[in-house]
């Protein structure tokens, strides 16, 4: 099973620690998320994040700086529907974000896709649970879901038994694993899940 985490919206104070953190003890990739960042915001993060670790990170924006830092990957989205141009020898892995079972059938040339919202987000008010039992049971018997189909939301160590029943690859881990945001504990959190 992959495990990967998603930044917050909002800069963490020592981020690139944090992060480094999660890379250093487990944690396969981390989306670096921040939709109203700018490039220079973003790139300046970048810099502060150790070298070893850019081989495992993935960009939601300023697809030109996975190119520059030689980032495992970009991540397609509604604001960022189309990959970027091979860029100097370096074409990123690609993932996306599907919001329907229909939409994962169509995952050729995707590294894996993520699937949300699965649960009831923890980081989104009022973004609930997009899918039911039934629904995921039968699209998991189908193999539609699969190795490189990724659980979003509302992921919690209390749920990771049903994600499994359901066939997913890995899980994706936004507002549960930010809620002590200091080294030991987004740390804690990700051995916690990684281990029931």
């Amino acid at each position: 099973m992959k495990y990967i985490g998603i930044t917050p919206e909002g800069f963490l104070p020592g981020e690139e620690c944090l992060i480094a953190a999660l890379l250093d003890h487990g944690l396969d990739r981390l989306h670096l998320r921040k939709p109203g960042a700018s490039h220079h915001e973003v790139e300046q993060l970048l810099r502060t994040i150790p070298d070893r670790c850019y081989s495992r990170i993935v960009l939601h924006d300023h697809f030109e700086l996975a190119a520059t830092y030689r980032l495992a990957g970009v991540h397609l989205n509604r604001r960022n529907p189309e990959p970027p141009a091979p860029a100097d020898g370096y074409t990123p892995a690609l993932s996306r974000s599907c919001h329907t079972i229909a939409e994962l059938a169509h995952g050729e040339g995707y590294a894996y896709q993520f699937l949300s919202p699965l649960f009831d987000s923890i980081s989104k008010q009022g973004y609930t649970a997009g899918f039911i039992p039934d629904e995921l049971t039968e699209a998991a018997s189908q193999g539609i879901i699969g190795e490189r189909v990724i659980a979003l939301g509302g992921i919690t160590p209390e749920r990771m038994a049903a994600v499994r029943a359901w066939h997913f690859g890995g899980v994706a881990l936004l507002g549960y694993l930010w809620q002590d945001p200091t080294p030991e504990g987004v740390v804690a959190r990700l051995k916690r899940i990684r281990t029931v």
